[in-house]
């Protein structure tokens, strides 16, 4: 007797593409992102991600595989902020192998900090990688979270509102970073917004959530206003 927070949900990313998730609060975005890399169990469907496929949760080997494969950024940044950029980014490597030498950048592997430093560099950070975490300001926290998810040279980023806490400034530089690292590197990018001018300018396509319902999916390019009135509505 309970309403399902998703209902009807069928749609397909391929490789490479960008792709905004957009509808108000409640509408299941946050959700379906869980859904598909196994955070969250589905009660019927199949979900396929990454080649895994899975009718409810993965199995544990499928787990470690998405997760080998998969970053992931949230709205807050989730740093160690005691702990140096570089460590933090090192942290990222802890679903490749869970080892304690990869607790901090000083006993990971040579190899570890190595990525790290690289990816941080990715980030325009590589001159702040002995600096504390909480020395950092908004937008640059976000951006070690950024090199964190890509340290592992992930098929698949899913960022969940990540330019939501960050002023416009900062938002800009955190949206720009997706978008080119995605091309660069060929990642797929599936990001969530509340903000329709980085959905329209961060994506090539457009999905459109309401009461756990895909209302449009559409290239960004085809979006209309009365699109966005109905979705927010």
């Amino acid at each position: 007797g309970r309403t399902p927070v998703l209902d009807g949900i069928d749609l397909s990313i391929g490789h490479g593409e960008r792709v905004a998730l957009i509808g108000s609060n409640g509408s299941g975005k946050s959700t379906l992102l869980r859904c598909l890399i196994g955070l969250h169990p589905i009660n019927e469907g199949t979900v396929q991600t990454l080649g895994e496929t899975f009718d409810r949760v993965p199995t544990t080997a499928q787990r470690t595989r998405l997760r080998k494969q998969t970053g992931f950024v949230f709205q807050k940044h989730c740093l160690v902020k005691r702990h140096s950029v570089l460590t933090n980014v090192v942290h990222g490597m802890l679903g490749l192998q869970g080892s304690w030498r990869g607790f901090t950048q000083a006993t990971a592997p040579g190899e570890w900090r190595r990525k790290a430093l690289s990816a941080l560099e990715d980030v325009n950070l590589g001159d702040k990688a002995k600096s504390r975490a909480d020395n950092l300001s908004g937008g640059q926290q976000q951006r070690v979270a950024i090199a964190r998810a890509i340290v592992r040279a992930p098929k698949l980023v899913i960022a969940d509102e990540p330019a939501a806490s960050l002023d416009p400034v900062s938002s800009r530089e955190v949206m720009d970073l997706f978008s080119n690292l995605a091309r660069t590197h060929g990642i797929t990018l599936l990001f969530t917004s509340h903000d329709m001018d980085h959905a329209m300018a961060y994506s090539d396509r457009i999905i459109a959530l309401k009461a756990g319902r895909i209302l449009f999916d559409k290239a960004s390019l085809d979006v209309s206003e009365s699109d966005l009135e109905e979705t927010f509505k």
